[in-house]
């Protein structure tokens, strides 16, 4: 059968959907009626994060079967058309759980020791140990919001900082073995007690806006705001509102609303540190997450034939 894939695979993926006896076509960049045009004759597409398979392009696809996101999350693929029309839609929701996790860890640690600031700055010349006084992530306490495979992972690094963790997932029922340590609690209960928040959650219907100017002034004075889900989750003026005012002490964004976000209003603020959506961005959780859809495409497309 035909794949078409839309952007980068890792060449391990590749050369297993081929080895499998399939028909790959790499077409990068793809997006609207050139996406449509393309996936004709296609029963099979895979994506990443960039493509958006609208409900147009699902039902231009005549004969489309599967679609298969390489990573987490399925927000910029039509999910309802897929179902109405029979087309399967797949990811990798464990792929990239660790770089993520790691990435986390990272920002908070960057933001705590103004680790940016300080690097530009010793590049320019400068050599002022006081100005960049930080603080340790030992003894503080961080709440997760969202405790998926992501949730968890960011848990045990923590905990391996001696960090508090609390956490708040109202769809998780039971809370997991082996993470009696992790306190759980309700999100207004929460918000007023942690000195870090970490988002991860889906972007749907019921996250988008969940953290606005209600849930921003629950949170301590001072306290910093880690998102590596979605920008869509937080209310990005809200939060510019909170930053600039000294509500909030910090944040480190790696991704928001509208990507990517041209000159934003955060992005000019010095309590905040922002990347472009680099959680993924690993050659362990690309090669991971390649390979985990090219078997659910391979297995999927093989059932067409049963």
């Amino acid at each position: 059968m035909r794949i078409l894939i839309t952007e980068r695979l890792d060449p391990a993926a590749v050369s297993r959907l081929a080895a499998a006896g399939h028909e790959v076509v790499e077409r990068h960049g793809l997006q609207g009626a050139d996406l449509a045009a393309a996936l004709q004759g296609c029963q099979a597409l895979i994506v990443r994060g960039a493509t958006q398979v609208t409900g147009e392009v699902l039902r231009a696809g005549a004969g489309l079967r599967v679609v298969a996101r390489a990573g987490t999350g399925l927000d910029n693929i039509d999910v309802g058309v897929a179902r109405e029309l029979g087309i399967q839609v797949m990811n990798a929701p464990a792929a990239n759980a660790v770089s993520v996790a790691e990435l986390v860890i990272g920002l908070m640690l960057a933001l705590e020791r103004h680790l940016v600031a300080a690097a530009v700055d010793l590049r320019q010349g400068r050599w002022e140990k006081k100005r960049f006084m930080g603080r340790e992530l030992s003894g503080r306490r961080l709440g997760l919001v969202g405790f998926g495979r992501i949730g968890r992972e960011v848990a045990r690094r923590a905990r391996a900082f001696e960090m508090e963790v609390w956490a708040c997932d109202p769809l998780l029922d039971p809370w997991p073995a082996g993470y009696e340590w992790v306190r759980r609690a309700t999100l207004d209960a929460l918000l007023p007690e942690v000195d870090f928040l970490s988002l991860h959650l889906p972007l749907a219907a019921e996250s988008r806006g969940l953290i606005g100017a209600r849930e921003l002034a629950l949170m301590r004075r001072g306290a910093v705001l880690i998102n590596g889900a979605r920008g869509g989750i937080v209310d990005e003026t809200a939060l510019y509102d909170a930053l600039k005012s000294g509500a909030l002490g910090g944040a480190a964004l790696d991704v928001f609303a509208t990507e990517p976000p041209g000159a934003h209003p955060l992005l000019e603020l010095p309590n905040v540190i922002a990347t472009p959506h680099l959680g993924a961005s690993t050659h362990e959780a690309q090669a991971r997450a390649g390979l985990e859809v090219a078997e659910q495409v391979i297995g999927a497309l093989s059932a067409l034939h049963v």
